[in-house]
């Protein structure tokens, strides 16, 4: 009886959708276990995606899925006490503070470079693209390092800083086309490995560090795809380390996903399973953090296409790969990292998240500048 009650309370949010259990359409769900429904509605999506790793239920377009459940809102119709519990900790206390600053590698960059070298171009960037104009994932991310590198006005000699280098791909991008040496730093152990050797020969250095301990000076620094790793109690903080290490006439990209409205804490199953103590900052949060400190001299709003197009080629590659994988990677794991991949998608395409890109500069650009695009 208590299961008629919870199908009937699911199925009402999912109507607001435009989703039906065991309809024909490709966003359309099929439920395997009737328990699903307590458990969606008790936890949340920490209950629906684990219930989906577990093979509860299926769909035949996740993407399209999430993309109406989020863009109707349904998380407002659902406040399991998982879900506040996690924003009742990420008020109280610093969830990214240092001595948890390699939580976050341990648990997700560290899982395995062949799963990402499966999954990534060749230069193994793991962030959003730049489609314009741009055909192939390859074409896509070196528009967007170019489009980065130009927008801080690149020059031969220059020294610079990579927040969060990842594998190494922007460091040696930047050093191959734009003649400036880069220290790259990373709180991954497995990320720095391949980094290193990756840019080898070249004038990048790698260091494994948080990025709270940097004091050198820099011409020009830029994180992508880092700053959602900084927690809100610390934008202040990050800004102003970034402020210290950077020169008088120095500018500095911040590119980062960021909401539409201010958070405190990632949704449950993605702290949980993929990025712990993640938090997506918004337009209010990034401004007040560096007030005072910068001055703006561009906010560029990618489309939603970028994002749903660079998280869809990446799906693709890895369902081809996952039968050389699958010796090392689990099917709960993988339907985990399906679950991941297009539930990211969906929110990107409703437009509850976006990519930003700031241009900061320490003391105002004087010369006409015009900001490419």
């Amino acid at each position: 009886m208590l299961n008629g009650f919870y199908k009937t309370q699911v199925e009402r949010i999912f109507d607001d959708a435009d989703i039906k259990v065991g309809g024909n359409r490709e966003w359309d769900i099929h439920v395997h276990r009737p328990e699903l429904y307590r458990r969606a509605m008790t936890q949340g999506n920490l209950g629906l995606g684990e219930a989906y790793m577990e093979g509860w239920w299926d769909c035949e377009r996740l993407e399209e899925f999430f993309y109406r459940i989020i863009s109707s809102r349904a998380e407002d119709k659902v406040s399991p006490p998982v879900m506040l519990l996690g924003k009742l900790l990420s008020k109280l206390y610093n969830m990214q503070r240092p001595s948890r600053a390699f939580k976050v590698a341990e648990k997700h960059y560290d899982i395995g470079n062949d799963l990402f070298k499966a999954m990534l171009d060749k230069r193994m960037l793991y962030s959003c693209a730049y489609w314009k104009e741009a055909a192939t994932l390859e074409e896509a991310q070196d528009k967007k390092l170019h489009l980065i590198f130009q927008k801080l006005q690149l020059k031969p000699g220059m020294r610079v800083l990579d927040i969060g280098c990842g594998w190494g791909g922007a460091a040696r991008f930047a050093a191959e086309h734009y003649g400036v040496s880069v220290h790259g730093i990373t709180v991954s152990v497995e990320q720095a490995a391949i980094a290193r050797d990756y840019c080898a020969g070249l004038p990048v250095t790698i260091e494994v560090i948080d990025y709270r301990k940097m004091q050198d000076s820099y011409d020009r620094i830029y994180s992508i795809g880092m700053f959602e790793h900084v927690g809100y109690k610390n934008y202040r903080n990050y800004f102003k380390i970034v402020h210290q290490c950077l020169k008088k006439e120095g500018l500095t990209l911040l590119h980062t996903i960021g909401g539409n409205s201010s958070s405190t804490s990632v949704e449950p199953w993605a702290n949980k399973y993929i990025f712990p103590n993640a938090n997506v900052p918004s337009a209010s949060q990034i401004a007040t953090s560096y007030e005072g400190l910068f001055t703006l001299e561009d906010w560029h709003v990618f489309t939603h296409d970028d994002y749903a197009r660079t998280l869809m080629a990446w799906y693709e590659n890895i369902e081809k790969k996952w039968p050389e994988l699958e010796t090392r990677y689990s099917k709960e794991f993988q339907r985990m990292w399906r679950y991941y991949l297009l539930s990211c998608t969906g929110g990107f395409r409703s437009r509850t998240n976006q990519l930003w890109q700031l241009l900061l500069s320490k003391n105002g650009i004087q010369e006409c500048y015009s900001i490419p695009r």
